[in-house]
Parts: structure tokens; C-alpha cells; sequence
């Protein structure tokens, strides 16, 4: 019996334990460190860094994590649940209670005996039978007297088990938690289209401004040879001061410009680098280069679009849809609040007292005696055990109409959802025309400023020739490298909004990005 009550209580005991230690654990959070070489990126290498390393996909990701846990705590309580409880209290002042002892005596009072009439006596000399009337003497009542039940200190340590038999919203529940992960991943595939759209319009962003800057640096370097060929030529005095002032405005400006778009380019990298979830610190090297296939295939997909779309390709319905199907199961588990529960439950444990704490501890179980001053074997059991099983049965009968209007509630709820698939879907064909009519009109500006750029590149070619040959003036020459800076300008401008019309083209269409 000792050793059964040490083990329940070292059970205790070690389930506190085991508690705190899970309290304090922490979890540990990291960031890949920097390095000093650069980091060669093309626009695909950069999502996949992204979709690993973005802190919020990350703690999506956790979602999904805890989603998987979820389910199985609503797993778990269908299980055998068995706990080991235990106590030491010390009843440092007892409770009390009236008892009323007068209750428990034997009479009225003390008997006085009783007194023989003559004709009483005469009855029991002839033998007949004569019944007595006793005489009592009266007892007062000293009324209810206070007395404190048990021993100052009281120990107790049990173990209690219980299984489920029938729950109807515990079914449910299981199929719920179920959805709520699909729910969870769905979320997170979601939020994957989002960094790659975001990743993908800083990409291009980025190589737009390099691509910007470069050319602008060979501007620089076009007009600095032109102007020390004037320079030259002021010398041999067959053009004016006024000649060469002009052409060196036009490259200062130009410098000027350099600078800022490299500073553009630094800030396009930060965002980029934020968008990918990379530290700051990283170099990076962009490895793409843009070109006309990027914009022939984004004029293949408009021509492919057509009126017909399944709205099941975008995300948001699909998690829609698994909002719906939460919400179906969140009435039937409402329902189920009507149906009665069954249990098995046990229990086997052991109580003590004892006036002392030490003696308490000591454990004396059935076979345990003293010897008494006169030498008898007296029981001295202070622990005694106790154990009992049976069935719980909770039938549901009247709760004041709490679940009907939970019910309706919960059929509000989905009727909701329904509502927003037509919501969702107008929402989705207009994203869809926007999409259609961005990426039409972008690639048509984008047509025209090409060919701005192609007449203006030949006009000052040959402004420059001209001036060179002597038959054109230096005027001429510098508003032809003004327009041709600001349809390079424009050129450029126009294929960034091209892409980003195809990234959003492809958002609306569902085809953005697709899990492996």
C-alpha cells in the first residue's frame, strides 16, 4: 500500500515538472547572415529565396504548423484522458459543527421505578397480569454542542481515468479541425502569390533602373567626346564659346542624371532585398537582362485570354470554399449540442489524516498496530483506500432556446459565404478586364515610345554629324539629345509598366505562380 501511494504522488510530481520545463522553453528565431561576394539573382532564383526566407511566409508557415497541432489536441481529448492528483492540507483550524447529543439518549430521564396500588397487588397475588406506568425523572436539554470533525492535517493522492463512449460534436470536430488546416494551407499558398508579385515588380523594377543607368552612362560618355571634339575645334576657332558653354550644361546635367539614377538603383535594391526577405547587407547582382521576349510573351497571353475563365484558379476561392465548408460543419456541430454524451470514468486513490505532519508522512496502511500499555495489538491505520467506476450520462433537455438562436446563428453565418462567391467572382472578372486593358494599353505605349526612341537615336545621329560637318548648328545638336534622353526615358518607363501590367495580368488570371 506504501508503495502504491509513492508512486502516485512521485506521478505528481513529475507531471509538475514536466510542465514547467514545456513553460519555459522558447523557441529560436535566425536570419541568413551576410556574406561578402555577391549574390547572383535571376527573377526566378529571387522567388524561391523569397518563398524560403520572407518572415512572413515564415510565420504563415507557422500557421500551418499550428493548424496540424490543433488537430491533434481535438484528437487527443477523444483519447483516455488519466491524471494523478495529490494533497497535503493542514487543517490548522478546524471546522465545526452543531450536534444535538439529546437526540441519542435512551429516555426522557432517569426511571424512578413504580408504586403498587392495593388493587394492583391484589391482581398480581392471583396470578393476573397488571402493566406498570414508570415514572421518569425530567432531563434538561442542553442543546446542539460544537464539535470539529477529522485531524489537523489531511493528506490525499488518487488517480482519476475517463473515455469518451459518444460525442456527437467530437466527430465533428475532427472533420473541422481537418478543414482548418486545408484552410491554413490555402492561407499560405495565398500569401506565396503575394511575395511573388511583390518580388517580382521589384525585380523589375531594379533591372529597369540598371538597364536606365547604363544607357545613361553611355550618354555621358557620348556627349564628354562630343564636347572635347568642340573643345578642340573652339581652339582652331571654327565654333563659338557659346558653342562649347552649352554642350558642357548638357553634360552636366547629364551627370547629374547619372547620380540620381544610381541612387534610384541603390533604393530599388533595398526594396528588392526587403521584399525577398535578404539582409540588407547582401550584394546582390541581378542576372537577367530585358528584352523583347518578355513582352511578345506577355502579348501571347492577352491573346490567349478569353471570356471563359474557372474561377477555382485564383486562391481567394478556394479558400472561400473552405470557409463555406467550415461554416457547414460549425452548424452541425450546434446541432450536435442536442445529442447526449456518455462517459466511462474511474477513480482509485488513497486519504489520510493524523494530528501530526510526521505521522501523516508514515503511511500506515492496513496492517499496521501498536501495542497498548496492557500488551494488546491496537490497529493503527491513518491511510485508507478508495476505487469506483461507472457512467456518466448529460442528456440535454431545456437551455433557455441557447442553442436554437446559436444555430441560426451559425446559418447567418453561411449564408454569408454564399454571398461572397458572387461577390468574390464580380470581383475577380473585374481584375480581370483591369488586367486585359492595363497590359493591351501598356504594350501599345510601349510600341510607340520604341519608335520614338528609334527616330529620336536617329536624329541625333545625324544632328551630331551635321555639327560635325559644319552645316548644322550646336542648338540643333543639344534639343536632339534632349529629346532622345527623354524618349530613352520614356522607353524605359513604358516597359516597366509593361511588366508590371503582365505580373498583374497574370495575378488576375490565377497563373502568377504555382506550388511544386
Amino acid at each position: 500500500m506504501k508503495n502504491s501511494l509513492r508512486f502516485l504522488l512521485l506521478l505528481g510530481v513529475l507531471g509538475f515538472l514536466g510542465l514547467h520545463q514545456l513553460l519555459a522553453q522558447t523557441p529560436a528565431t535566425g536570419q541568413p547572415v551576410a556574406t561578402g561576394a555577391p549574390m547572383a539573382l535571376s527573377l526566378q532564383q529571387a522567388i524561391d529565396y523569397a518563398l524560403q526566407n520572407k518572415s512572413t511566409l515564415q510565420s504563415q508557415r507557422i500557421n500551418e504548423q499550428v493548424a496540424e497541432a490543433r488537430v491533434g489536441e481535438i484528437r487527443a481529448s477523444g483519447l483516455p484522458q488519466l491524471n494523478v492528483n495529490s494533497s497535503i492540507t493542514d487543517n490548522y483550524k478546524l471546522q465545526k459543527s452543531l450536534v444535538d447529543f439529546g437526540a441519542f439518549t435512551g429516555g426522557p430521564g432517569t426511571l424512578n421505578g413504580a408504586t403498587l396500588t392495593p388493587q394492583q397487588l391484589s391482581d398480581v397475588n392471583s396470578g393476573k397480569t397488571v402493566i406498570l406506568s414508570p415514572d421518569y425523572t425530567k432531563v434538561e436539554s442542553s442543546g446542539p454542542t460544537p464539535l470539529a470533525f477529522g485531524l489537523r492535517y489531511q493528506g490525499n493522492a488518487s488517480a482519476s481515468f475517463s473515455q469518451q463512449l459518444f460525442n456527437g460534436s467530437y466527430l465533428i470536430g475532427l472533420k473541422a479541425a481537418k478543414t482548418y488546416e486545408q484552410l491554413s494551407v490555402r492561407q499560405t499558398k495565398q500569401t506565396e502569390i503575394d511575395v511573388v508579385e511583390q518580388v517580382s515588380k521589384a525585380y523589375y523594377s531594379t533591372l529597369v533602373a540598371g538597364e536606365r543607368l547604363e544607357l545613361l552612362a553611355r550618354n555621358v560618355r557620348r556627349l564628354d567626346t562630343l564636347l572635347y571634339q568642340t573643345q578642340q575645334t573652339f581652339k582652331q576657332g571654327f565654333v563659338e564659346k557659346l558653342d562649347v558653354d552649352r554642350l558642357q550644361v548638357q553634360v552636366n546635367n547629364l551627370k547629374i542624371e547619372e547620380q540620381n539614377a544610381r541612387r534610384l538603383i541603390d533604393l530599388s535594391v533595398a526594396l528588392l532585398k526587403f521584399q525577398m526577405g535578404l539582409d540588407q547587407r547582401q550584394p546582390v547582382q541581378l542576372t537577367d537582362r530585358l528584352d523583347a521576349a518578355l513582352v511578345e510573351a506577355a502579348s501571347d497571353k492577352l491573346k490567349s485570354a478569353g471570356d471563359e475563365f474557372d474561377y477555382s484558379k485564383r486562391i481567394e476561392y478556394s479558400v472561400l470554399e473552405t470557409q463555406r465548408d467550415l461554416a457547414v460543419l460549425d452548424i452541425r456541430n450546434r446541432k450536435a449540442g442536442y445529442l447526449p454524451t456518455l462517459n466511462f470514468v474511474a477513480n482509485y486513490g488513497f486519504i489520510g489524516s493524523d494530528p501530526r505532519l510526521g505521522g501523516l508522512l508514515e503511511f500506515r496502511g492496513p496492517n499496521s498496530t501498536y501495542q497498548s500499555p496492557s500488551g494488546r495489538s491496537i490497529l493503527n491505520e491513518n491511510w485508507f483506500g478508495f476505487g469506483n467506476y461507472g457512467l456518466q450520462l448529460q442528456i440535454p433537455v431545456f437551455d433557455g432556446f441557447r442553442k436554437k438562436y446559436s444555430i441560426q446563428q451559425g446559418k447567418l453565418a453561411l449564408e454569408q459565404a454564399n454571398k461572397g462567391f458572387t461577390t468574390l467572382q464580380q470581383s475577380i472578372d473585374l481584375q480581370r478586364r483591369q488586367g486585359e486593358t492595363s497590359l493591351q494599353n501598356s504594350l501599345d505605349i510601349l510600341a510607340n515610345q520604341k519608335a520614338n526612341l528609334d527616330l529620336a537615336t536617329n536624329v541625333a545621329r545625324v544632328a551630331k554629324i551635321k555639327f560635325q560637318e559644319g552645316v548644322g548648328s550646336n542648338l540643333e545638336v543639344i534639343t536632339a539629345e534632349t529629346d532622345l534622353r527623354q524618349a530613352q526615358t520614356n522607353y524605359y518607363s513604358a516597359i516597366y509598366d509593361a511588366l508590371v501590367a503582365k505580373v498583374d495580368f497574370d495575378k488576375a488570371a490565377g497563373t502568377l505562380y504555382t506550388s511544386k
